[in-house]
Parts: C-alpha cells; sequence; structure tokens
C-alpha cells in the first residue's frame, strides 16, 4: 500500500491530532487485567479543504510504542506532514500504530468519500465479512451468558480469552459447549495472551486439544523463541502466534522469527504492527513458508475497524476473522458498519456521526 500512496503527489498538506477517551459498555477482562476504557488517538489531515481521519490505535500496556514520547513524536508527524514518505518508510518504524493512522488518513484522501479506503463489493453493501463472536474473560458464568447470547445471534465461530480465571473452570466450561456443540457445528479458538507458563503450557495444549479447537493464540508469553518453537513442532493443537509478531519491523526480522519459530497461524493487527503494508509482508512470508493467518482488530473505534474491514476484504481469506469489537463502547462513533448475525457489513447509505471527534 505504500507504492499506491508513494505514487501519488499530494499537495500541500496540514495536519493536527486528538486524543479520544473509549469507554467500554462493561469491563472487560484480560489476562493483562480488567479494561474499563482506551484511549486512541486520531490524526487529521487536511487536503484540498477536505479532513481525512487516520486513528492512532495505541494499546497501553501491549503496543511496542506505548512510550512516555508517545505524543510528542505525532506532533512532530503532525508539524512535519509534508515529509510523510519518510514517516511512512524508517521515520515511524518504531511506532507501528502512528504509521497506521498516517497511512489510513492518505489512503482515505485517495478515494471517493472520507472514508472509504478500498472501494469493494463490502463497501458497496454487496459482501460481508464472516467474524468469530469474542467471549471475554470473566467468571464460568459470566463467559456462558456470552457463550449463550452469541449463540442465539447465529455466531459458527467463537474466540474465549482464557488465562485469568482457574483453568479447571474453563476446561469445564470448554467441555460444557462441546457436549452440546460438536466441531461440525461450532468452532472454537482460544487466546491465552501468554498466560501459560513455559513448564506447563505443554500440559495444557493436550488437555485442551480433547475439545477440537481451532487454534490457541499465543499460549506463552512472547519473546521466548526456543521455547515457543518446542510448542510449535509437538503441539497437539494449533498454535496462532499473536503479541509475538509486535516489536518485529524488518522484512529480514519477519521471516527470522517465523522460519525459527513455525507457527500453525499468525495473526495480523495492523495498529500493532505498522499498517496494512506491514501485515502485507507477513502475509507474504506467511505464504511463502505454508503458514496460515488471519487478521483481528486491537479495540480500536469504529473508524479504524471500519479501515481494517475494508481491508481485510481485499486480501480473500474465507476464515472468519476477529473484527467484532465494534459494539464495545458506550461512545464509538455510529457508522455504517453494522453485525448482522456473523456477518460485518458496510451499509454505503448509513452515515458517519464523529462531530464531537472533529
Amino acid at each position: 500500500m505504500l507504492q499506491i500512496i508513494e505514487q501519488n503527489i499530494f499537495p500541500k498538506l496540514k495536519a493536527n491530532y486528538k486524543s479520544y477517551r473509549l469507554i467500554f459498555k462493561k469491563p472487560s477482562g484480560t489476562s493483562r487485567g480488567v479494561l474499563t476504557t482506551k484511549i486512541s488517538y486520531f490524526i487529521f489531515i487536511e487536503v484540498d479543504s477536505k479532513t481525512y481521519i487516520g486513528e492512532c490505535g495505541l494499546l497501553q500496556g501491549l503496543s511496542c510504542d506505548d512510550v512516555p514520547e508517545y505524543e510528542s513524536i505525532l506532533a512532530n508527524v503532525c508539524s512535519d506532514i509534508n515529509n510523510y514518505k519518510f514517516w511512512l518508510n524508517e521515520g515511524l518504524v518504531n511506532f507501528p500504530s502512528i504509521r497506521f493512522g498516517l497511512e489510513m488518513a492518505l489512503l482515505s484522501s485517495l478515494n471517493i468519500g472520507s472514508n472509504i479506503l478500498y472501494p469493494s463489493a463490502f463497501t458497496n453493501g454487496n459482501a460481508a465479512i464472516k467474524i468469530n463472536g469474542l467471549i471475554w474473560m470473566g467468571t464460568n458464568a459470566e463467559m456462558f451468558q456470552q457463550i449463550e447470547k452469541k449463540l442465539q445471534e447465529g455466531f459458527t465461530c467463537l474466540k474465549l480469552k482464557i488465562g485469568a480465571i482457574n483453568f479447571e473452570e474453563e476446561v469445564s466450561l470448554l467441555q460444557y459447549i462441546r457436549d452440546n456443540f460438536s466441531a461440525n457445528i461450532l468452532e472454537l479458538r482460544v487466546d491465552a495472551n501468554g498466560a501459560f507458563n513455559v513448564n506447563e503450557a505443554s500440559e495444557k495444549l493436550k488437555l485442551l486439544s480433547n475439545f477440537n479447537l481451532h487454534s490457541i493464540e499465543q499460549p506463552i508469553k512472547a519473546q521466548q523463541h526456543i521455547a515457543m518453537a518446542s510448542l510449535c513442532t509437538s503441539t497437539p493443537l494449533p498454535i496462532a502466534l499473536d503479541e509475538e509478531l509486535i516489536g518485529i519491523n524488518s522484512f529480514k526480522e519477519k521471516r527470522n522469527l517465523l522460519e525459527i519459530i513455525k507457527p500453525q497461524y499468525i495473526i495480523l493487527k495492523p495498529s500493532l504492527l505498522g499498517g496494512f503494508s506491514a501485515c502485507e509482508e507477513w502475509i507474504s512470508l506467511a505464504n511463502e513458508l505454508n503458514i496460515g493467518w488471519w487478521v483481528t482488530s486491537a479495540l480500536e473505534s469504529n473508524l479504524g475497524l471500519n479501515a481494517i474491514a475494508q481491508w481485510t476484504y481485499t486480501l480473500n481469506n474465507n476464515m472468519p476473522q476477529g473484527l467484532g469489537t465494534g459494539q464495545l463502547y458506550t461512545n464509538n462513533f455510529p457508522s455504517p458498519l453494522t453485525l448482522k448475525g456473523e456477518f460485518l457489513y458496510h451499509l454505503p447509505n448509513e452515515n458517519w456521526l464523529y462531530n464531537n471527534l472533529l
């Protein structure tokens, strides 16, 4: 995608940014704690008197660019916005969320409508993206309630966050699900967010494999490459790398990581990995090395989710994607995105409402 931007000559640009605090409808549990709010930064680029928005989807405590100088770097990008080619290449290598926001805003300015980056049957409202239902960590009863709701809504693929409550309770919950829904009816993915200790991970994977799971994301913490490679070699359950990819920025580093660990899948989060072009490098390597992949949002607002969904549709990956986070917030921006069962649609006749952001 960088080539598309660099092939265009933009007139003199202006830019600014602001932060926005997204508020969860209810506290959402992860293995790193319970989330009640999430701050996103938005970059505004003015082209020919029109303003285009990019979301810099920083995730506190997870993004590799969650550093004290974050806002000063963002301010520098805005003050030197006409040097965008530098920023999109070497200038923001260590600031993937800003790079994603900048790429998003510039791509938006190249197409009809300020929020159309990739015109397609999806943006025309004639096609949809199948997604997985996300089950957040909580008590056994809370997770069961979420599962029941998703099943009633028509989801056939669920992703369960695990690692926060007692492992035996989580196993019991998975057993209950499988007693009622076979793998032919319901695909189950689990995400440990690195919660397992290296010494116990292998045994836990064996136990989890009894439930015909599609895959497990990041069973152990990132940056334990030898241990992760060993797990991927012997696992009875396909492993997907998630946090492991964060901070791996050069093409050489990406190839080296995948060749060492040899995972069964990788998870692509544009906000955490440096945008669409950076993710397309991961995809090309994964395809070459026979590694599966899918795309997941990373708690962006509907603005960032919209951009990610449009890009995802063009990739022609028929697996359920992880794009179901648009309904998490009380103060998200009303948008053309809508869920109908397990399918995400973009309805072109629906309006965006984000005047409070501008």
